[in-house]
């Protein structure tokens, strides 16, 4: 009869405390601030779901929700076409791989503050590059006072700082193909087309659907630098879920409203993460509709 050590379970008793303290705690905090009036630091009032009602019928909301949703689909739409083009066009080995995947990580080593800084300054007009230049040839651009400039503007910058992760991640995808399929592929005589479509894409599905998650989540969750950028301006034309919700607690104290709206959060992000994940494991299947 095989003999079970049970004290090996104290082995990831830290792992447990960590996740505790810094995932389970705070949550069950946040659940209990959404369903109380927070009067002072000693008083409070039991109020139910009075705040999700609250916030659901808020139109400003309905409207950070609206943005948040067409700026993330445009990021997907953007960054993984861009990010498969970059990875096939990059060296496959030898120093110029190393020097292209050196250069290509550059800007993922830039703290979001200063991405938003760096792009704060190249879009002004009078001593910024791109704002100068873009004004030079007569499109009138201004991403303070224009608001499809300043979205078009959080945009380029989000596809500028993050579709190297993409282009990396397919780059490992592809790396990992073994020559056997490209051998096949020769013989056969196939285009370069018949073999991305039949050889690489399929066998990128894995890495693509990782990319697509993290870039969804990290884009539906982008706060920083729209922050630093525009202030979520002008007019309320960049101002995200993350920034409506840090204006509702910290800017107006509504710990209530706040904690709920983060419990909505939460679960719309799980939600299109689900669907994501559920559609790309059925592409390429014959089971996507």
């Amino acid at each position: 009869m095989k003999t079970y050590n049970n004290r090996a379970w104290f082995l990831i008793l830290p792992v447990l405390l960590c996740v505790a303290f810094s995932a389970i705690l705070p949550l069950m905090t946040v659940v209990n601030y959404s369903v109380q009036d927070i009067l002072s630091p000693t008083q409070s009032v039991f109020v139910g779901t009075e705040w999700f009602k609250t916030v659901l019928r808020d139109a400003d909301l309905h409207g950070a929700l609206a943005r948040q949703l067409i700026f993330s689909l445009a990021v997907l739409a953007v960054q993984i076409p861009l990010g498969i083009l970059i990875a096939l066009c990059m060296p496959a080995s030898g120093w110029r791989a190393s020097l292209a995947l050196v250069l290509i990580a550059l800007p993922l080593l830039i703290p979001w503050n200063v991405v938003g800084t760096i792009w704060q300054i190249f879009g002004r007009g009078d001593i910024g590059l791109m704002g100068y230049t873009l004004n030079w040839l007569g499109m009138n651009y201004n991403y303070n006072g224009n608001s499809m400039d300043a979205w078009l503007t959080v945009l380029v910058m989000d596809i500028w700082h993050w579709t190297p992760l993409v282009a990396l991640l397919c780059y490992a995808g592809l790396r990992a193909i073994p020559d056997a399929y490209y051998q096949a592929a020769r013989i056969d005589g196939a285009s370069r087309f018949a073999v991305f479509r039949f050889i690489q894409l399929p066998k990128m599905r894995n890495v693509l659907m990782i990319a697509v998650l993290l870039r969804f989540m990290d884009s539906f969750m982008i706060y920083t630098e729209p922050f630093v950028l525009t202030g979520g301006g002008p007019g309320n034309a960049t101002t995200f879920l993350s920034q409506y919700l840090t204006q509702k607690a910290v800017g107006q104290f509504d710990l209530g409203p706040a904690s709920a709206f983060s419990l909505i959060y939460f679960l719309i992000i799980l939600l299109f993460c689900f669907v994501l994940y559920t559609w790309m494991q059925r592409v390429g299947t014959g089971d996507a509709k």
